[in-house]
């Protein structure tokens, strides 16, 4: 193992992390948004689905970039625009003020999530193992910790600008130093531009990235339900206080840190499709408490569950991504991540809109039915027999060769 590996890592887990609490930060004050720029309940769908819309489109521009340029520059230059982008939420008081904010982060987070991404199935290859989970491991700590300060900001009765301001001080410099160790490794360089443009339009590409699109958007359209609307659910449905709604997402966020941190041991004794198919049913049966909870306490044992159920899907779907297209994994992951946000865009009206027309109890009910789904798909995660993943996993480490640190 190379120490250009090992800082390679350490740099791209504390991506994770800064994004992990960038966007917690801002979908656990949710109410408080709504509250300082006066949007209404009929409005308020309309603003949490402009993020994912843009952020798809960001994206798709990934996409394109990293044919010209490698993904560690987009991911350096990506996230200070998701840390300015949340500041600028806290600082306004006008509509369109929250919606240059918003669509700043959504435009820019979309760069930083598929960069990431790339970033982290690149060096799973030339590791030769299962890591990809403990990167989003340092994601969900990223999250607990964005929870526990909007927590924090809601107990204390403080305004969004004072609340993110001291976060981005510090994230930002930190995330600008630790982008000078990003590795940009463990795909082919020779014959790329080829290998893309192979990926770009086949049909049979298509049929088998499908699969993981699928699952894709069922996990987000159950992580969407979880992050955009678990504080409202708290305390419009089950009765809590503001400053207890914050919670559900900070223990989601904890679970899913316990799943992810063991996660890579699991998915190397017993293999992705074991680990996912647990995943699903666990996630599906924490929608189920959910939808039943008579008050605030059962409510937070069913956010655990989802949180520890569905932490396993996302990581596992990119890195299955990366081993069906070890030549073109960077369009791969780009074409893949793109269906985060379609889970989000369905997720975020869906819900609200059943909670209207029916009622929120019976709403959660529909993300469940969707994550049970990921069962008839879970064969899609199978390790190819000529790639590592399961039994094929190398033993050591592979030294980088022609690895960069995107400078």
């Amino acid at each position: 193992m190379t120490d250009v590996l090992r800082r390679g890592r350490a740099s791209l887990a504390f991506s994770f992390f800064a994004q992990g609490a960038a966007f917690a930060l801002l979908v656990t004050r949710i109410p408080a948004i709504q509250d300082r720029y006066g949007i209404s309940d009929a409005l308020l769908p309309a603003f949490l689905a402009a993020v994912p819309v843009l952020a798809g489109l960001g994206s798709v521009a990934t996409e394109h970039l990293v044919k010209r340029i490698r993904p560690s520059r987009v991911l350096r230059w990506s996230q200070p625009v998701v840390l300015l982008a949340l500041l600028g939420v806290g600082v306004g008081d006008q509509l369109v003020e929250v919606a240059v904010a918003l669509g700043a982060f959504g435009l820019a987070v979309g760069g930083l999530d598929a960069s990431m991404n790339m970033l982290g199935v690149s060096l799973q290859r030339s590791y030769g193992r299962s890591i990809m989970l403990g990167f989003h491991a340092t994601y969900s700590l990223g999250g607990i910790v964005g929870a526990s300060l909007a927590w924090a900001g809601a107990h204390w009765h403080l305004s969004l600008f004072v609340s993110y301001l001291p976060v981005v001080l510090v994230l930002l410099p930190l995330a600008l130093v630790g982008s000078r160790w990003y590795v940009d490794a463990g795909a082919d360089t020779e014959g790329k531009e080829e290998a893309v443009a192979g990926a770009g339009a086949g049909p049979l590409v298509f049929r088998l990235l499908l699969p993981l699109c699928l699952v894709m958007t069922f996990a987000y359209i159950g992580d969407s339900t979880v992050s955009n609307w678990s504080a409202k659910y708290l305390k419009d449905v089950l009765g809590s206080s503001e400053q207890t709604a914050t919670v559900p997402y900070n223990v989601y966020m904890v679970m899913t840190l316990v799943g992810r941190a063991v996660g890579d041991f699991g998915v190397r004794r017993f293999g992705a499709v074991a680990v996912v198919r647990l995943g699903a049913v666990v996630a599906a049966l924490g929608f189920g408490v959910v939808a039943v909870a008579p008050g605030a306490g059962v409510g937070m044992l069913g956010f655990t569950l989802l949180g520890l159920g569905l932490c396993v899907i996302v990581p596992q779907t990119f890195a299955a991504a990366g081993r069906l297209f070890p030549g073109a994994s960077d369009t791969a992951i780009a074409r893949l991540n793109i269906f985060n946000y379609v889970g989000f865009l369905i997720g975020s009206p869906l819900v609200g809109a059943l909670g209207d027309a029916w009622n929120y109890r019976g709403a959660m009910l529909v993300p469940m039915v969707l994550v049970l789904a990921t069962l008839g798909y879970a064969r899609s995660f199978e390790p190819q027999p000529d790639r590592y993943g399961e039994v094929h996993e190398r033993p050591r480490t592979a030294d980088v060769g022609r690895g960069s640190n995107g400078v």
